[in-house]
C-alpha cells in the first residue's frame, strides 16, 4: 500500500455543498458527498472487513477515507487506533450510540481505543459554563462505559487536562493560519481566538494515537465533522520531514503535468528516453486544451537531453540536516542527491515511504500517518428532519425515563400511508420512516435477520404503523431501562478512573 501525500484540495477552500461541524447540517444526497469531496464507498470495503459491525453491514455506514489502511492492519494483526470526541453540550441520545457502538466494535477488533470530551470545543464554541460540561461529560462517559467500552484496554481523557495533546496542538498550529481555517470553516474578523484555537486542538486529538508510534487510525463521524478530518490529513502530511513522490527527470511536476510526462514516457519506452524527446512526442499527441500538457511540455524542453526515467523522490519538507544525512545514507542503490531532494532508482513507492517514515520517527519526528475516517448516516428526528439535542421531541435521550422514550416512540413521525386500506394495498415506505430507522439503527441489534423482516413486512403492507410503533416503543422502554441500570454499574468504575470528571478549577 502507497500514501498519497499531497495536500488534500478540499481542505483548502469553502465547501460547497455545506458541511458544519458546529451547526445543523443534513445531507439531503449522499452521493454529492463522494463526488465533492472525495469520500469512497464503504460497501466496497465491506467484504474485506473482519466481522463487520451490523452498522457496516446496513450500509448506515456508507462512506470512508483510506479505512483500507486500518483493515489491512486489522487483519494482519498490526497496530491501529480508533478515536472519537464528544462535546458535552446536552444529554447523549440514541443518536450518539452510533459512535460509541463503532469505538466499541474497533477495540473489541484489536484496537488502540481513545474517547475524549471536547470540553474545550464546547466552552469556546457553543459557551457553555464549566459545570454545565462536567455533568453532561460525565454523562457521556457513564453511557460510553455502559456500552461496553473497556477502560481497561482504552483510553479516556478530556482536551483541558491533557498537556501531550495540548502541546500537539501548539507544534499543529505552526502548520495552520486564519486565512485557512476562515476558507475551511467560514471564519471571520468576529471569531473568537479561543474557537479558533479549539480547532488545532481538535487536529491534535485526531493525531494524538500516533504521539508514540505511527499507526492506522480511524476516525468515526458524521459527515458534518469531514472538515476537520480534511484538515487534520492536510496537518499530518505538512508535519512529515519527507515527501515521497514520483518522478522521472530533476525538474519538479505538479500531477497534471506529471500525467503527460509519463504517458510519454510509456509510450517511448522502447528506446532510450530523452526529455527532450518527450516534449516532441507531447506536441503531437497531446490535446491542447489538456490541463498541465504546456507546462510539461515545457519542463521536457528545458531539461534537453537528461534522460528520462522513473525514480522515487524524496522531498526534504521540514526534516533537520542530521535526517536528511540519515536519508541519503539509507538509500541503497543508485541514488542523486539535490540541494531539497534525493532521487532514488532502486526503490519503489512503498518501500520509499517506509523508509522515509522510519527515517523521520528515528530523528525525532512524528511520521504521521494521514488519519482515515468512515461516515455514517444521521439518524432521522422523530418528528422528521435531523435528530437534535434540542428538539426533545425529535430524538430519545439516553437518560429518559424510560416510559418516556416509549411515549416519544409512540408519537413518532412514520412513512405510512394515509389508511391503512392504502398501507395493505400500496406497503409502507420504510426508507422514508423514522420509526424503521429505529429498527436499524438501534432496535435490531446485532439481528439482521429481524431488521430485514420489519423492512420486508412494511414494504408488502403486512406490517401497518399502529402496532409496529407499539413493538418499537416496548423495545425502546426495554432498551432504555437495561442501560439506565448499566449506568449505574459503571459509576464505581468510572470514579476510579485517572479521567477527572469534575476536575478543580482556579
Amino acid at each position: 500500500m502507497t500514501e498519497d501525500t499531497t495536500s488534500e484540495d478540499a481542505a483548502a477552500g469553502a465547501d460547497s455543498v455545506a458541511l458544519d461541524p458546529w451547526g445543523s447540517s443534513t445531507i439531503a444526497d449522499y452521493r454529492a458527498l463522494f463526488e465533492e469531496f472525495g469520500i469512497e464507498a464503504f460497501e466496497e470495503l465491506l467484504p474485506s472487513v473482519p466481522t463487520p459491525h451490523y452498522l457496516m453491514r446496513r450500509a448506515i455506514i456508507f462512506g470512508h477515507r483510506d479505512y483500507d489502511r486500518v483493515i489491512e492492519a486489522m487483519r494482519e494483526d498490526e497496530p491501529f487506533a480508533a478515536l472519537s470526541g464528544f462535546m458535552p453540550t446536552g444529554d447523549p441520545h440514541i443518536g450518539h450510540k452510533l459512535v460509541f457502538d463503532e469505538l466499541i466494535w474497533h477495540q473489541q477488533q484489536g484496537g488502540d481505543t481513545y474517547a475524549l470530551i471536547a470540553d474545550l470545543e464546547a466552552h469556546s464554541a457553543r459557551g457553555l459554563s464549566w459545570d454545565e460540561i462536567d455533568e453532561h461529560a460525565e454523562d457521556y462517559l457513564l453511557s460510553l462505559l455502559a456500552f461496553g467500552f473497556d477502560p481497561e484496554a482504552g483510553t479516556l481523557y478530556r482536551q483541558s487536562e491533557h498537556r501531550e495533546v495540548q502541546d500537539l496542538s501548539f507544534e499543529l498550529g505552526i502548520e495552520a493560519n486564519f486565512s485557512e481555517l476562515g476558507a475551511i470553516y467560514g471564519f471571520d474578523g468576529e471569531t473568537d481566538v479561543s474557537h479558533m484555537q479549539s480547532v488545532v486542538t481538535q487536529m491534535a486529538d485526531i493525531l494524538y494515537p500516533q504521539l508514540e508510534s505511527p499507526k492506522p487510525t480511524v476516525i468515526p463521524v458524521g459527515p458534518d465533522q469531514d472538515p476537520h478530518i480534511r484538515l487534520a490529513r492536510d496537518l499530518a502530511t505538512r508535519m512529515r520531514y519527507f515527501g515521497v513522490t514520483t518522478a522521472y527527470a530533476s525538474f519538479e511536476a505538479d500531477p497534471a503535468e506529471l500525467a503527460h510526462v509519463e504517458a510519454a514516457y510509456e509510450a517511448l519506452a522502447d528506446e532510450q528516453v530523452r526529455c527532450g524527446d518527450a516534449a516532441d512526442w507531447l506536441e503531437t499527441h497531446g490535446e491542447a486544451d489538456q490541463p498541465g500538457l504546456a507546462g510539461a511540455i515545457e519542463k521536457l524542453q528545458a531539461a534537453g537531453q537528461e534522460p528520462l526515467r522513473p525514480r522515487v523522490r524524496f522531498l526534504d519538507r521540514n526534516a533537520t540536516e542530521t535526517a536528511f544525512e540519515a536519508l541519503i545514507e539509507a538509500i541503497d542503490g543508485e541514488k542523486r542527491v539535490y540541494d531539497e531532494h534525493v532521487d532514488a532508482f532502486d526503490l519503489d513507492h512503498e518501500a520509499a515511504e517506509r523508509l522515509a517514515r522510519e527515517i523521520e520517527v528515528e530523528n525525532g519526528g512524528y511520521g504521521f500517518i494521514r488519519p482515515s475516517s468512515i461516515y455514517h448516516r444521521f439518524m432521522t428526528g422523530l418528528t422528521g428532519g435531523k435528530m437534535s439535542s434540542s428538539i426533545p421531541a425529535s430524538h430519545i435521550s439516553l437518560l429518559d425515563d424510560p416510559e418516556e422514550g416509549a411515549d416519544k416512540v409512540r408519537a413518532g413521525t412514520t412513512g405510512g400511508r394515509e389508511t391503512a386500506a392504502e398501507q395493505r394495498e400500496l406497503g409502507g415506505r420504510p426508507d422514508e420512516c423514522p420509526i424503521y430507522e429505529l429498527y436499524a439503527y438501534l432496535l435490531a441489534g446485532d439481528d439482521d435477520s429481524y431488521a430485514e423482516r420489519v423492512y420486508e413486512e412494511c414494504t408488502a403492507g403486512d406490517r401497518l404503523c399502529g402496532a409496529c410503533k407499539a413493538e418499537a416503543a416496548e423495545e425502546m422502554e426495554t432498551f432504555l431501562a437495561d442501560h439506565q441500570e448499566r449506568r449505574e454499574q459503571m459509576r464505581p468504575v468510572l470514579e476510579d478512573l485517572e479521567i477527572e470528571v469534575r476536575p478543580d478549577r482556579i
